[in-house]
């Protein structure tokens, strides 16, 4: 107890002495229920910095798992390829202000005693992007077909308004499924004030300049999300990294054609999407599936859109990906029926409350049984005999929803969204269990921990 004492004092007495630094001045951190909340504003050098020097511990933490996971589990490449490649690749093409920003997190770290430089902090901002999207690409043009649809499938999201819901104005839901190694990571809420733009209220992973799973608000009463489109393949090393396109359309688009053009403006196809967006001040909501080679939105003003990782344009299937969907076993079909189903069921009565319980929901539709598996809205992979081989993950492979996020047009006015870390449906993952019954997976040990389930909180940006 007493060393606790000393480390936690030590820790205040450390951030005491950074806040004597002017940058840090209107920056703030809070913990609550497993989240980190963020205040940052400022200049994108400032609020880089703040980042850095608020979340220093959590980046370090981030960055030292990215480069283990890569190297032993994900993608067999070191730190150093991805370093490399962000370099050449990523870096020159990403906008002044971003990269003002993206350096000001590696100084705000440095005040804390880590040492990363900007390179560093773009691996993570870019690391889907990377393991997912360019790894297969380069090893595609090495071999021919030989790793070309590792695009992640993952991830539970639907927007509804007009007769869809309650007071016939938007709501948005989305959970983040990943691998249970980084999502247990992903627990930033930020609420960023730039001084060019729209104040953001956003979740993301620490060290991220976007939110990464993309659940995100602005002051200009623009929401989105989206779900990845799984089995895609494609990447164009000449266009503009995802993670900043995302970035700048939360923080410029005041509406849903304005994002529309921010996503799609010299797309580079890496974390390829249906995105979800809506816009509060007319009431609008769209889905933008965005591929590399296609894209295509639809749009209404009253109407429901749904995402759990199909592809919905046959085009865009048949040329960019390797999806089938008429296979019921995969995970992203069989939610797709799951969500059809509750469209129906909760037609007219959809609110915030209604949307937890959808964001948390075991009901497996092929199955017809409540189960936790890897078929169902809030995934346990982990409890699945079958794992998700559409994935590449084997049975009982740890992995599926981390968290979840829900916002309503009333709320997002205001600024507020509601968010659960860990599952959305308040189940604990505890480490030790399940390595003693999985031992396959003890490799994970130095960096997969316990996955609490917490209580849905309500956030909000700062007065």
């Amino acid at each position: 107890m007493k060393l606790l004492v000393g480390l936690l004092l030590m820790l205040a007495s450390t951030l005491r002495a950074g806040g004597d630094d002017p940058r840090l001045k209107n920056a703030s951190r809070e913990n609550r229920n497993g989240w980190i909340s963020v205040h940052l504003e400022g200049t994108p050098a400032e609020i880089g910095y703040q980042h850095g020097y608020l979340l220093a511990p959590e980046i370090d933490d981030c960055i030292r798992m990215f480069a283990f996971y890569f190297e032993k589990g994900s993608t067999q490449k070191d730190w150093k390829f991805f370093r490399e490649a962000t370099e050449r690749i990523f870096w020159p093409k990403i906008e002044k202000e971003y990269q003002e920003e993206l350096q000001g997190i590696a100084e705000g770290m440095a005040a804390r005693g880590y040492k990363y430089d900007k390179i560093d902090i773009t691996v993570l901002n870019a690391n889907i992007e990377l393991a997912s999207y360019y790894v297969p690409w380069l090893a595609n043009k090495i071999k021919k077909d030989s790793l070309n649809n590792r695009a992640p499938g993952k991830c539970s999201a639907f927007i509804a308004t007009g007769s869809y819901t309650k007071d016939g104005k938007i709501v948005i839901a989305h959970n983040n499924w990943s691998d249970y190694i980084v999502g247990e990571r992903w627990n930033v809420i930020a609420d960023i004030v730039p001084t060019k733009g729209y104040r953001i209220l956003m979740d993301c992973m620490p060290g991220f300049i976007h939110s990464g799973d993309d659940f995100a608000i602005n002051s200009a009463g623009i929401l989105y999300t989206e779900t990845t489109i799984t089995q895609f393949k494609g990447f164009d090393e000449n266009g503009v990294p995802e993670f900043v396109r995302a970035r700048k359309a939360a923080q410029y688009a005041n509406s849903i054609d304005d994002y529309i053009k921010i996503m799609t403006t010299h797309n580079n196809g890496a974390y390829a999407n249906d995105w979800l967006v809506g816009d509060t001040k007319t009431n609008e909501i769209a889905r933008l599936e965005l591929g590399l080679k296609n894209f295509r939105v639809w749009r209404t003003f009253d109407g429901w859109y749904e995402g759990s990782n199909f592809p919905c344009d046959p085009k865009l299937t048949a040329e960019e990906t390797t999806f089938d969907p008429n296979d019921m076993l995969n995970s992203a079909n069989s939610r797709k029926c799951r969500w059809a189903q509750l469209a129906l069921e909760k037609k007219g009565k959809i609110d915030a409350e209604i949307a937890k319980e959808m964001e948390g929901d075991h009901f497996d539709p092929i199955r017809k049984s409540t189960v936790l598996n890897g078929g169902v809205l809030c995934g346990h992979v982990d409890r699945d005999p079958r794992g998700a081989p559409e994935w590449n993950s084997p049975p009982f492979y740890p992995t599926g929803a981390v968290q979840g996020k829900v916002t309503t047009a009333a709320l997002a006015k205001e600024m507020k969204i509601w968010a659960r870390m860990g599952h959305p449906c308040g189940e604990d993952f505890l480490a030790a269990p399940f390595f003693e019954k999985h031992p396959e997976f003890k490799w994970q040990e130095a960096f997969l921990k316990d996955m609490k389930g917490n209580p849905w909180t309500l956030f909000e940006a700062r007065k």
